[in-house]
């Protein structure tokens, strides 16, 4: 699930973020305007995962195309987004922007929360009854900055949050793959040279969510469904700032895909964005498949070249750095089989088992000669573990005395040596520790 928070300026969208993504990563500031860059990350609650997008990343700070902006994300916003928190400031009342803004969201079939932030006592909430002139129901009263009323937001959040509808016959046992990447990176181009000029092999299947759309890919003996992104799905309607159409795009492709290509512009390599959209394939627990695109237009492509262009990816990227770089051109076609040839194996990674004996012949001897490091005097061992059926991404159990005790070094470690026995190249993997 997608949940966007729009509103005016200055209203405590990035303290919002902040407090439901358990970071710090959006500056907050008392200037209106302050968030420039994009901000995105994962929700937990009671079991529930869910995307959150701070839409302040994407206003333009300029007097005479100030308000456009913030109309323009609104409008995506109630496009791409499976739900909109709606911020305004308890403190300064209904303004002629937030009436613009109720005025769109109104219109919108997406379902709409009206928050009133800054409600720092309880004779504040008297102050959020104007709200309702709004239109939008009941304000619901919190304050981003000490936490208050945002558990009940979240249960709120989990109670609006969309049911997925079952998929077709045969639909869920195909692979789903996504392009994702930055802004111009050639998204569009690679998938039009992997669909090439035969469309009638594309059909399109509805999915799982309120907006997607899967298109089911059959050539050079593959099958699976490519996840709607740039270059697939029609044009919205709205006039869409390119960069935040693009992230709300890519955290939708990502969360209904299996296995991820994250495009990399050879011209420009790796950069912050690049590494956000990473780490969000992370989050979600997907495949990743690595691909620097444009590799025509550069001079050098010798070996050495190539070398260090991976290196410094995997560098950037790590810990994980278990996945394949191919370096392709989409323009030229160079390339293109192997990375559709890669995201397939990927999958297969994904979908990998090992059986129960074999896991511990191999590791119970390793795991004997490097033991976790003793805690407070206290020994720990691991005597047996197996492999989770029924997961979306492999997953190890080991079985020890003082579970409490093992760190996340050792976790890496037996990571680490899982990898070297068995091909997981691609996928991420996890590790748990529990009493024996």
């Amino acid at each position: 699930m997608l949940v966007a928070i729009v509103g005016r300026p200055n209203v405590g969208k990035s303290t919002l973020f902040n407090r439901l993504t358990k970071t710090r990563h959006a500056i907050v500031s008392e200037e209106a305007g302050t968030t420039r860059d994009r901000q995105y990350g994962k929700c937990e609650w009671v079991g529930n995962e869910f995307s959150v997008v701070d839409t302040g990343g994407w206003v333009v700070n300029s007097d005479d195309i100030f308000e456009e902006e913030i109309r323009k994300q609104v409008a995506i916003a109630t496009e791409e987004a499976d739900l909109v928190l709606f911020l305004v400031d308890v403190n300064t009342g209904v303004t002629d922007l937030d009436a613009e803004v109720a005025m769109i969201l109104r219109r919108s079939t997406c379902p709409v929360i009206l928050v009133a932030n800054k409600t720092d006592n309880s004779n504040q909430q008297w102050q959020a009854a104007e709200f309702y002139s709004l239109g939008l129901g009941d304000p619901f009263c919190i304050s981003a900055a000490t936490g208050s009323g945002t558990g009940d937001l979240l249960d709120m959040i989990i109670e609006k949050s969309p049911t997925p509808s079952v998929e077709g016959p045969g639909e869920g046992l195909l692979p789903r793959i996504a392009v994702v990447g930055r802004p111009n990176v050639g998204k569009s181009s690679i998938i039009n040279a992997f669909i090439g000029e035969d469309r009638h092999i594309v059909t399109d299947i509805a999915g799982t969510t309120r907006d997607s759309i899967y298109t089911r890919y059959q050539k050079f003996g593959f099958d699976f469904l490519l996840v709607d992104t740039a270059g697939i799905r029609r044009k919205n309607k709205v006039s869409e700032d390119l960069e935040f159409y693009s992230v709300m795009r890519s955290i939708r492709a990502i969360e209904n895909s299996d296995v991820c290509i994250l495009m990399l512009d050879a011209t420009r390599g790796i950069e912050t964005q690049d590494l956000n959209i990473f780490q969000l394939i992370q989050r979600n627990n997907k495949g990743l498949v690595v691909v620097v695109n444009k590799w025509d237009l550069v001079e050098d492509k010798s070996n050495e070249a190539i070398k260090t262009f991976e290196d410094a990816i995997r560098a950037r990227m790590a810990p994980f750095t278990d996945f394949d770089i191919i370096f392709t051109s989409a323009l030229t076609k160079q390339r293109i089989y192997k990375v559709l040839e890669t995201a397939a194996q990927v999958d297969k990674h994904r979908r990998a088992r090992v059986g129960t004996t074999k896991l511990n012949q191999e590791m119970l001897p390793l795991i004997e000669a490097y033991p976790p490091p003793s805690m407070k005097g206290k020994y720990i061992k691991i005597k047996y573990c197996s492999q989770l059926p029924d997961t979306r991404i492999p997953s190890f159990v080991f079985y020890a005395n003082l579970p409490q005790y093992v760190k996340e070094p050792y976790r890496r470690f037996l990571e680490n040596k899982i990898r070297e026995r068995w091909n997981f190249s691609g996928t991420p993997i996890n590790i748990f520790i529990r009493q024996k």
